[in-house]
């Protein structure tokens, strides 16, 4: 749940709780739980896939949740159709009337519009009728739409004449000009050109501060997120990653995904020996950081702005430089440290190939719990000694369940007591280590497949999650880089997967 004590509470205009959404048996949305104040601009931010749009949609009454509640001003608005909540949305695709001028664009929904308008007749009784909108009513409010876009004079322009920045004004200013409490935009600007996307994400920050309504923004882009929002949403895989301003999303990342998808990172794999001390990259660094156990495993986020280059004598680490790429505002700088590829932005740049030290100071030093540490599975023993786990099937050693037992000729266990044991059917956990596990492009090579939905560049390894036909998930870390969306097959050693007796209610084995 979103919390911010520095504002009032109270003024909370959208609410989602516990809200979930299925496709066909498969979980998009899993138990969202946010809130929205009023005049708010908030961003949802993620990769394509990750739930952001479909949210979206159930806000506007185009989907309905699979269960869960949304409530506008308080109240429950979950099954209410489109039309009657105080909505409106602009999508990439503008969705324009060509046949119709710009002022007949603008003007579409307001003609449409009816309002209660009250008579007195002759008798002196009170009539109520709906009547269409006066037509100079909604001259003067489309003018007034067409002022807030900058767009004032294009009434009578063909939509075929307008540029694609525009189309994307005019789509706002029929939405706006209906004066709805909250203005939904799904990824609106991603039809422009960069230029244009970045003057248009100006333009719309100033129009949120001169309406002064509620917008939830969609996108891909952490530009955009950046520029525009008052809060960021991070969604992956159909969950919240983090919420919270541009500045503590950048700074203080929850996770590596958002550490990874916001913005640059450096993300090492380290280790926490106490409080305000972690060691990565071979070298103990001071930081900010506590509340760990000792020696705990840890993933240490370092900005490439936070790494200052200096002499080799004076830095904590020392390296290579392998690259220089001039972006305009700051070089791209990668230096090799050992294994370790280590990404820096400065305004000043060595030479490739010439020797030279880094730092790293306490405050650019961030540490977070590890998300992945061991891939854990609930698995079964087959009649042919395998073990069924994770949508797949895999060579194991059954032995391993009870000590200094061993298999006779026929397959059968026989424990160190002489026990002769048929493991058929029994259910076991298992696990596997990140490293363990190695993917191949030969879909039948593996004893699982599936498709990587996810990877992120560790410094020395990247880590990928792969996702199975059922949804079962492969944590695993490897030096080569392949593609997402890539389908793959999965291979373990057989000696690699770790087998122990799942625990029964009663707690036997």
């Amino acid at each position: 749940m979103k919390k911010n004590t520095a504002l009032d509470n109270s003024s909370k205009i959208i609410e989602f709780v516990d809200v979930c959404k299925e496709f066909d048996g498969v979980s998009v949305v899993e138990n969202m739980n946010f809130y929205v104040r009023k005049g708010e601009f908030i961003t949802f931010l993620g990769p394509s896939g990750c739930g952001k749009t479909t949210t979206l949609r159930m806000l506007a009454g185009f989907d309905m949740p699979t269960s869960g509640k949304i409530l506008l001003g308080g109240k429950d608005v979950t099954d209410l159709p489109p039309n009657l909540r105080p909505v409106n949305t602009v999508f990439q695709k503008y969705a324009l009337f060509p046949h119709l001028n710009v002022f007949e664009n603008v003007a579409f929904g307001l003609k449409q519009k009816r309002i209660a308008t009250t008579y007195i007749d002759k008798k002196g009784n009170s009539k109520t009728k709906m009547e269409k909108l006066p037509k100079p009513v909604i001259a003067e409010k489309v003018k007034k739409a067409l002022e807030i876009v900058d767009l004032s004079g294009f009434e009578k322009r063909s939509i075929s004449t307008l540029s694609g920045g525009q189309q994307q004004r005019i789509a706002i200013a029929r939405a706006i000009v209906n004066e709805p409490e909250i203005l939904l935009l799904d990824e609106p600007l991603g039809a422009l050109d960069l230029k244009m996307r970045k003057e248009m994400q100006l333009e719309l920050k100033a129009m949120h501060k001169r309406l002064g309504i509620t917008f939830i923004y969609v996108t891909h882009d952490q530009e955009e997120a950046l520029t525009m929002s008052n809060t960021i949403v991070v969604m992956a895989d159909g969950v919240i990653q983090q919420i919270g301003t541009p500045e503590s999303i950048y700074n203080e990342p929850k996770n590596t995904f958002v550490a990874d998808f916001i913005g640059e990172s450096n993300i090492f794999s380290g280790v926490m020996p106490q409080d305000g001390e972690v060691r990565f990259c071979g070298k103990k660094f001071e930081c900010l950081d506590g509340g760990f156990e000792k020696d705990e495993p840890v993933d240490v986020v370092v900005r490439p702005e936070d790494v200052k280059i200096k002499s080799v004598d004076v830095g904590t680490l020392k390296g290579k430089v392998t690259s220089v790429i001039f972006k305009g505002i700051h070089y791209q700088i990668l230096v090799q440290c050992g294994r370790y590829e280590i990404e820096i932005q400065s305004t000043t740049a060595p030479e490739v190939g010439e020797t030279v030290g880094l730092v790293i100071k306490p405050n650019g030093i961030h540490v977070m719990k590890k998300e992945f540490r061991v891939n854990k599975f609930t698995g079964v023993i087959t009649k042919r000694n395998t073990v069924e786990f994770g949508d797949g099937e895999f060579e194991c050693d059954v032995t391993q369940l009870y000590p200094n037992s061993h298999l006779d000729e026929e397959g059968y266990l026989i424990t160190a007591k002489g026990e002769k044991l048929d493991l058929t059917d029994v259910e076991v956990n298992v696990e596997v280590d990140l490293h363990d596990i190695t993917m191949s492009d030969n879909e039948n090579e593996g004893g699982a497949k599936g498709h990587i939905i996810s990877l992120i560049y560790k410094s020395e390894y990247y880590r990928y999650i792969v996702r199975t036909e059922n949804e079962e998930d492969y944590v695993l870390a490897c030096e080569d880089l392949w593609n997402e969306n890539d389908l793959v097959s999965l291979i373990i050693p057989k000696e690699k997967i770790r087998l122990t007796l799942k625990q029964t209610e009663g707690g036997k084995q």
